[in-house]
């Protein structure tokens, strides 16, 4: 992308939620393209298909903040957000619809099954994972329409569910349990139109979905995915971060 373009682009490049725990408020960060950045424009959110007002925009040095009212290719602006936004997603103006090369996502390689221990707060329980789940430092996956009460999270790092349980106390107040799960490969299925539930697959496969209701398989092995290969002719699978 040409920084010089007339037109505003940028793309959403992190999230972070209760920046200000009094408020419990979320931010995306925003990096500018190209063009100029105006606190209140209505822009594209391209991946959203619509018109949304950037009204509310700030810059952030350490714990202070500062309200932004016009920024330029090359900064970085923290914009609030309701929820509607992801990382990767793209906001411009102009006729051309921008699109930038995806965010890549690393597979998970380790795996647990999380639970809540007070059922009574599975508001705070849901809301909590699936927050930190956007914010791109675990994912999350469910039993094939499967709720929420219980979920698999994947992570590269092991450290990673430690941050996690540490955050849902903290934050949102939420005790876990968490049990670790013999996974070591995960795929996603390609072919939208395959019910999973009639492949063919080694007794110790799992078959998910992630929180976009797209089907996966969870593998204890590699022997376990080419099985899978051998025994479902016309089976395409994809690892996360693929062109899904």
């Amino acid at each position: 992308m040409d920084p010089c373009r007339p037109e505003f682009s940028g793309f959403i490049f992190k999230i972070q939620a209760n920046m200000n725990k009094a408020h419990r408020d979320r931010i995306a960060f925003l990096r500018i393209c190209s063009g100029k950045f105006e606190r209140g424009m209505e822009v594209t959110h391209v991946q959203g298909g619509r018109t949304i007002k950037l009204a509310q925009s700030t810059q952030l040095m350490a714990q202070d903040r500062a309200t932004v009212d016009e920024a330029f290719a090359g900064d970085i602006v923290g914009l609030f957000d309701p929820g509607v936004f992801s990382i990767g997603d793209t906001l411009c103006t102009g006729k051309e619809k921008v699109r930038f090369e995806g965010i890549p996502t690393f597979a998970p390689e380790h795996f647990a099954r999380v639970t809540q221990v007070d059922t009574m707060k599975r508001k705070q329980f849901v809301k909590g994972m699936e927050q930190i789940a956007q914010e791109g430092g675990i994912q999350i996956f469910r039993e094939l329409g499967g709720g929420m009460e219980e979920v698999i999270v994947g992570v590269v790092g092991v450290l990673q569910f430690e941050v996690l349980e540490y955050r849902l106390v903290n934050e949102y107040k939420v005790d876990i349990r968490r049990e670790t799960l013999p996974y070591e490969q995960i795929r996603w299925i390609v072919n939208e139109e395959l019910d999973p539930k009639t492949l063919d697959l080694t007794s110790d496969t799992k078959r998910a979905e992630d929180l976009k209701g797209r089907k996966l398989l969870l593998f204890t092995s590699q022997w376990a995915v080419d099985w899978a290969m051998e025994h479902n002719p016309g089976l395409r699978l994809a690892e996360v971060g693929a062109a899904m």
